[in-house]
């Protein structure tokens, strides 16, 4: 945060991450014991062992990560943006990795049993959900890490890429949320209704996955956490005015 920022602000904010942090983690932990303890744990082997991959690793990727990886320019407002940007970019790209792999072993055990793929909501969306948010690192990387565009061109696309990092993660979690019904109902539906441990369990998991969501998206919208601008910020909010207002002043 800023040094003039009031010492109560900078509290609040630590707060803040520090409980965005906690949720998220105990997501991902969430996740795991409940692959691990009630359907058996990990494999890759094509049974139902390599699906629970696919539910952690979701989990981890294109929630806790992707949550993380957009937070950073909230965190380190201080430190020079290009390594800011680098970061940024890395954990987009350690999510992508995770969030690929999570979505190949749910085919591979698909593929094993026979079982027909991409006819659910929940896969439609997850589907959806990461073949945008390929496209949004792609896209990145072009723009801003290592730019081949205009400045017109960064400056047009600078407020995409903030609304659609945003609407990535709210799609994760949605996704997410089908996911954890899908799989109850798949496994103890007949015994759902009386609270057994498990369903209590995931049910826990949905609220912790709403709660991250909740913290991320009031972190990265409240605007006095946002960073300060710097010259190459002020200079793409200036195109993207003139752009937008028909300024006929040159960029």
């Amino acid at each position: 945060m800023e040094e003039s920022a009031p010492r109560s602000r900078r509290i609040t904010f630590g707060c803040l991450v520090g409980a965005s942090q906690v949720v998220g983690l105990a997501s991902v932990v969430l996740t795991a014991v409940w692959m691990g303890h009630y359907h058996g744990g990990f494999a890759w082997d094509g049974t139902a062992k390599e699906f629970n991959v696919h539910p952690l690793c979701m989990v981890l990727g294109l929630i806790f990560l992707q949550g993380d990886a957009i937070l950073v320019y909230r965190v380190f407002q201080n430190e020079p943006k290009k390594v800011v940007k680098v970061l940024h970019g890395i954990i987009h790209l350690l999510a992508l990795i995770i969030s690929i792999v999570g979505m190949v072993a749910v085919f591979d055990f698909h593929r094993t049993y026979g079982i027909p793929d991409m006819y659910s909501l929940h896969s439609w969306c997850g589907m959806v959900t990461l073949v945008i948010f390929c496209l949004q690192w792609v896209l990145g990387l072009l723009f801003f890490l290592f730019p081949v565009v205009s400045s017109q061109l960064r400056a047009l696309y600078l407020p995409i890429h903030v609304f659609s990092g945003l609407v990535l993660l709210v799609l994760a979690i949605g996704s997410s949320l089908l996911g954890i019904v899908e799989k109850l109902l798949f496994s103890i539906m007949s015994t759902y209704s009386k609270r057994v441990p498990e369903g209590i369990l995931a049910n826990v998991l949905g609220i912790l996955l709403v709660c991250f969501g909740v913290l991320m998206c009031y972190l990265i919208s409240k605007e006095e956490y946002k960073r300060p601008p710097n010259p190459e910020e002020e200079s793409l909010s200036i195109h993207f005015k003139s752009l937008t207002e028909g300024s006929p002043t040159s960029p």
